[in-house]
């Protein structure tokens, strides 16, 4: 990552911690005010990757994709399903502990 991206990334998390939509104009602003070269597309392409997104949400929900999904799930089952939803859990951890199994059996284990 160049001392440009890196800037910008600092200067867009500035923007978002304070509440401010992130715009290639504010970037730009902090990016000056920091005296940092940056190449002048930088601010206008972080801007236009940010402008759809919640920026405080991604930051919150790092690490989260897969956990929050699982309990999501459970909630929407219904009560007469529940038993079904955690014998699949189940079924699945044994599915991956068999598919680590055979990963060492061909000569792909960690401590071989």
């Amino acid at each position: 990552m160049s001392v440009s991206e890196l800037a910008c990334t600092y200067a867009a998390l500035i923007l978002a911690d304070d509440d401010v939509t992130v715009t290639a104009e504010k970037l730009t602003t902090i990016l000056k005010a920091a005296e940092v070269e940056f190449e002048p597309y930088w601010p206008g392409l972080f801007a236009k990757a940010l402008e759809s997104s919640d920026l405080k949400a991604l930051i919150t929900n790092v690490g989260s994709g897969v956990g929050s999904a699982a309990p999501a799930a459970a909630a929407a089952a219904p009560a007469g399903d529940a038993p079904a939803a955690g014998g699949a859990a189940k079924k699945e951890e044994k599915k991956v502990e068999e598919e680590e199994e055979e990963d060492d059996d061909m000569g792909f284990g960690l401590f071989d």
